[in-house]
């Protein structure tokens, strides 16, 4: 009987900073694999970071949001990414910085040809907000690929985070193009949902079909 090979280690633990960037012109090369990770200020975008990489202070957190103005790059392996976008919605910032972030971001996001697809955050008891309508919006007009992660479940009961991610789940069902966005609940604090981002990751930065070949 031939013998297994054994399953290759996740490369999310391994990750480390790479370097920041406050304009396009100081992004590292445009190659390889990326995912953006991007939400409201509040949303805990660097505590699902820290989750999932399981590591403390991967991503610095703040107890003021919007504290994250530049493009954060962090390295899985030599041509693998996740990237940290600015936090929108909610920064206590002159408007023409948030003009400059915006502009920023939405560059990064429709120029970047390793960026391969946009985990988007909210905060499961505030949902689908204008400003994160807007980012959906664009990316599908461009046709960049999004999963929603409903943070901090567990601060809901488990009957109403599934009625809210069924709601959610409908909406953009009828909104989104078909196959674009996927959603689930999750969860830093109690480390639920883990399971899901990372198989998205994976099928995003090719780790599954590195994965296949291993078989």
């Amino acid at each position: 009987m031939p013998q297994s090979r054994p399953k290759k280690k996740s490369p999310y633990p391994q990750a480390s900073f790479l370097t920041s960037a406050a304009q396009l012109t100081q992004l590292p090369p445009d190659e390889g694999f990326e995912v953006a990770f991007a939400g409201r200020s509040n949303a805990g975008k660097s505590s699902a970071l820290n989750r999932i990489t399981r590591q403390k202070s991967l991503a610095r957190t703040s107890k003021t949001p919007g504290r994250t103005q530049l493009i954060n790059f962090f390295s899985l392996d030599g041509e693998r990414r996740l990237v940290d976008l600015p936090g929108y919605g909610y920064a206590k910032v002159a408007e023409a910085v948030k003009r400059r972030w915006q502009e920023t971001m939405e560059n990064y996001l429709a120029s970047r040809q390793s960026l391969q697809g946009l985990i988007l955050l909210m905060d499961v008891r505030h949902p689908l907000r204008d400003v994160d309508r807007q980012l959906l919006d664009w990316c599908w007009h461009v046709g960049m690929p999004v999963h929603v992660l409903l943070t901090k479940a567990d601060k809901l009961k488990r009957g109403p985070a599934q009625a809210i991610l069924m709601k959610v789940r409908d909406e953009l069902a009828r909104q989104a193009p078909p196959g674009s966005t996927s959603v689930q609940l999750f969860s830093a604090l109690k480390g639920s949902g883990i399971d899901g981002v990372q198989e998205r990751l994976d099928h995003w930065l090719r780790l599954a079909a590195d994965n296949d070949e291993e078989k």
